[in-house]
């Protein structure tokens, strides 16, 4: 769309400002601050802006206080609710937002936002412009006149004199008496009774205007009549209530409306205040000074040391150095293949360096050497008083381990920093928390290497993009922690969380990591052949059951035939309206029809092959013949430790295609695979929490819990059957994870009925456990926040949300993530503890995987039994609760076998 200097674009603010608060979730910055309201409205502003370009805009809110129309009828907008908390919090920042980015914003006391547009385009007209108005409010359509349309930015409809027809069936000039005739309960405004849009129009259209309409009043007949004569002496009053005045005196006109340039400081802030990261991305896109609204950061001064003096001195201040910002740039992501081409630090914000030492592209200048470098920091890095600080520090640690340098004094991670100081805030890569916390946007890989398959790798970069970069990441790194570290630090139970545990499990996983585990690939590509057997047999099935061949991949044909061709009921839908083949959808329909069940038996087959038995093999390390995977610590909100490349914590373990990937998993000649696994730690630590004396009972006496469950809730005197033992797991587990009497019921495949009743005996005889929901759910809701027992913190951004499913949703996170992140932190603790102990003892085993609530260890044959004790007692005691932690130890060839 296109426009001159004779275009004005008049935004309705406050009709924007409802329409985005209701459109969008319920989105919160870390703070706790609402801004999905905010979000919205900037969203369409910009979008408005994209479109139209235009020279003139007036961005128009209502004022605060009352106007004309509540002296003319004090009942006007009675039955409006009064703004919610959440909304009205966010009138202040899109003020300022819509004025930085150059907006005109105006808000005029005494009338509502329409008078102030309907006055502007008025005036407009006769200056001879052109008039957009940007609203979702019917009362504009009266405002509709040659040169003036009305443009609808949710759905893009744009409304001139014939759309008003075609919307409302009557022209502009009759929509004021359209409006009075039907009156709007919204805005209060009376309206004749029982008369709505299609008798409004009828009677326009026979009587002329609503003038008409009144001189025939006597004339109509029914009970619409009867009201309408029954409601003559206030038509005039609603007529006076919908009309928009359009002689506001006002100190600006349309021509005073100049769109100006952004003021780009006050949007940085507002951006990186509201964390609208996209968008302040690309503000901060090229720019050479950016500027943070806690620090003023600007890019730093960078060097690329080439010269051995020069070098020499940076050795110096880093021995003197009381914290160090330190980083590897290197030939690939696989900490194992990983070659070190340069090393970057910093000792001072705004100033760092980049050593290169293998950047081999044709014309690299000289670089000093590899081993000359590491001869001059393996003591400083190796120095335990000399702290140190990272981004993601632990894969630097595993690459330096490879050249004979171990990494000690880490005492920071700027990545958890951030993720202990709230996991669920954002990313906690560092391009996004520079964006966040600095209103800085680093340099990005890409920039500097490209993209796809061209990409260069670091040691074809050249040197006068490669060294800036490089600096970047230290100096960087240093600002985050010098920010970051104090909003930590002023948590006493945040940083213990850090300090105690996720700092000191960062070597241990760095150890685990690098020691792999022996996986048998012959095993595996066996099993690939045997799964793809079984998908062959799946797929012939299938298309038997179906009765034609189809492609079991295609959601559209699986579509066409279990809803066209077999008329299945349909369970759920797309996004775009169609019948969804969801996993989901398909175990259900599988209870009752065969062909559902045997495309979920080829799905499941399927993902078997390709995930483990096909792409396992490929993952084993050519010089060390063993698996590595990355634990990656902040990843789930809850504190759990995430696996990948490859993905260890996955594989299936109850069904055998599953259990037979764990046996290709195996120990080496001479060793025994050793798994402790804590028995229904999170049930525990529910007893912990909610200090129900039923439960601690049956903890305490080491009874087995679901048969006590099972016992209470069916008032069992004898044995506990397996089918009352089952429901009693079910509701045991299924309660923890906030599950509801329906979702019990279709697990447990029984009437909804019954299964309330079953959460109701649940509750009546464990009251302690109903108490700590509901003290946990309100807590929830008004800290916006839950914590673990050591006091991790997860913060709960929907906890307070309007919409009922995500304020649910949750609500059942708030009872279930204190438990999870609970057995996460403890856990940790036993990695802790374990670790220290072989560190100082050098026994014969190493800590090789973990999995949930699981560790597995390779142990020498004959120390199996000392093992087993030493790693139980570990474990058991990694946390002092009301209930006794047990550990379950299995021991095998292979990992099953030690299940």
């Amino acid at each position: 769309m296109s426009n001159g200097a004779d275009q004005i674009i008049l935004v309705d603010g406050s009709s924007y400002l409802y329409r985005a608060f209701h459109a969008m979730p319920s989105l919160t910055n870390s703070n706790g601050e609402p801004t999905g309201a905010a979000y919205g409205v900037v969203n369409m502003v910009r979008r408005l802006i994209a479109d139209y370009q235009p020279r003139y805009v007036a961005m128009v809110f209502d004022a605060k206080g009352k106007t004309f129309r509540d002296d003319m009828y004090p009942e006007y907008k009675a039955n409006r609710p009064r703004m919610p908390d959440e909304l009205r919090s966010q009138i202040e920042p899109i003020h300022t937002i819509v004025e930085a980015m150059g907006i005109p914003l105006v808000v005029e006391s005494g009338v509502e936002a329409d008078d102030v547009i309907g006055t502007l385009a008025v005036q407009a007209v006769q200056a001879g412009m052109e008039v957009v108005i940007s609203t979702g409010d019917k009362d504009m359509a009266q405002l509709v006149q040659p040169g003036v349309t009305l443009v609808n930015t949710m759905d893009g409809a744009v409304l001139d004199d014939d759309g008003v027809k075609n919307k409302f069936g009557v022209a502009p000039k009759l929509i004021v008496d359209y409006l009075a005739l039907i009156g709007d309960t919204v805005d209060n405004v009376p309206g004749v009774p029982k008369v709505g849009p299609k008798t409004a129009v009828k009677w326009l259209e026979q009587y002329g205007d609503l003038n008409g309409v009144i001189e025939a009043a006597d004339s109509i007949k029914g009970k619409v009549g009867e009201n309408l004569r029954a409601t003559l002496d206030q038509i005039p009053l609603s007529r006076a209530l919908v009309t928009i005045k359009c002689d506001v005196e006002m100190i600006r006109g349309p021509q005073d409306l100049e769109v100006t340039g952004p003021n780009e400081d006050l949007l940085r802030e507002m951006f990186a205040r509201m964390e609208f990261k996209t968008w302040l991305s690309e503000l901060l896109e090229g720019e050479d000074i950016v500027r943070s609204p806690e620090s003023s950061a600007q890019k730093g001064e960078y060097e690329t040391v080439l010269d051995g003096a020069r070098f020499a001195d940076w050795v110096e201040r880093l021995r003197e150095a009381e914290l160090i910002a330190f980083d590897t740039e290197t030939t690939s992501v696989n900490y194992m293949q990983a070659e070190l081409v340069g090393v970057s630090f910093a000792v001072d914000a705004g100033e760092a360096a980049y050593v290169p030492v293998a950047h081999r592209y044709p014309g690299a200048p000289d670089q000093l050497s590899l081993e000359s470098v590491l001869e001059a920091l393996k003591p400083i890095l190796e120095d335990e008083s000399i702290a140190k600080v990272g981004q993601h520090i632990k894969y630097d640690m595993s690459v330096l381990a490879r050249y004979g340098v171990e990494i000690r004094g880490a005492r920071f991670d700027t990545m958890m920093e951030s993720y202990v100081l709230d996991s669920t805030a954002t990313r906690h890569d560092m391009d996004s928390l520079a964006l966040k916390y600095l209103s800085y946007r680093t340099v990005h890989y890409e920039d500097i290497a490209g993209k796809g398959a061209k990409q260069l790798r670091f040691d074809d970069v050249p040197l006068e993009e490669a060294g800036p970069y490089a600096a970047e990441d230290a100096d960087i790194t240093l600002r985050l922690h010098e920010t970051l570290w104090p909003k930590v630090k002023a948590e006493a139970r945040l940083k213990s969380v850090f300090e105690d545990i996720e700092m000191p499990l960062v070597p241990v996983l760095a150890r685990i990591e690098r020691t792999g585990v022996k996986v048998d690939a012959r095993m595996l590509a066996e099993h690939s052949a045997r799964l793809a057997e079984r998908m062959a047999q799946a797929e012939a099935d299938a298309h038997a059951a179906a009765g034609h061949p189809f492609n079991l991949g295609s959601p559209k044909q699986i579509q066409a035939i279990l809803f066209d061709e077999m008329g299945l009921p349909v369970i759920a839908k797309t996004p775009k309206g169609q019948p969804s083949t969801a996993e989901s959808v398909l175990q259900e329909l599988a209870h009752e029809h065969q062909l559902p069940k045997l495309i979920l038996e080829h799905r499941e087959l399927s993902k078997l092959k390709s995930t483990y038995t096909d792409a396992l093999p490929l993952c084993i390390d050519s010089n060390t013949g063993r698996v590595h995977t990355s634990y990656r610590q902040a990843i789930a909100a809850t504190g759990r430790l995430s696996s990948s490349d490859p993905n260890l914590q996955n594989i299936p373990v109850r069904s055998e295609e599953g259990r037979r990937i764990r046996q290709a998993f195996v120990a080496p000649e001479g060793h025994t695979l050793l798994a402790a696994d804590y028995s229904q730690i999170e049930l525990r630590i529910m007893a912990h929490l909610s200090s129900d004396q039923g439960l601690l009972r049956a903890f305490e006496a080491g009874a087995d819990i679901h048969s006590a469950t099972a016992a209470e809730v069916f008032g069992t005197d004898g044995e506990v059957s397996a089918d009352e033992r089952r429901s009693a797991k079910a509701i045991n587990f299924g309660l923890i994870y906030g599950m509801s009497a329906f979702g019990l019921a279709r697990q447990l495949g029984i009437e909804r009925a019954q299964a309330q009743n079953y959460v109701d005996l649940y509750f009546a005889r464990y009251p302690g456990v109903k108490d700590y929901m509901d003290a946990i759910r309100a807590e929830a809701h008004e800290r916006g926040y839950v914590e673990t027992v050591f006091g991790r913190r997860l913060y709960l951004p929907e906890i307070n949300s309007r919409n009922a499913q995500r304020r649910q949703y949750a609500e059942r996170t708030a009872i279930n993530a204190p438990m999870q992140g609970s057995a996460a932190d403890i856990i940790k603790r036993a990695m802790l503890s374990l670790d220290s102990w072989m560190q100082q003892h050098s026994p014969p085993l190493r800590m090789i995987m973990q999995v949930h609530d699981e560790l597995v260890f390779e142990v020498k044959d004959e120390f199996v039994d000392e093992a087993s004790a030493v790693i139980s007692q570990h474990m058991e005691s990694a946390a002092s609760l009301n209930v006794p932690l047990t550990v379950e130890v299995g021991t095998g060839s292979n990992w099953d076998e030690a299940h």
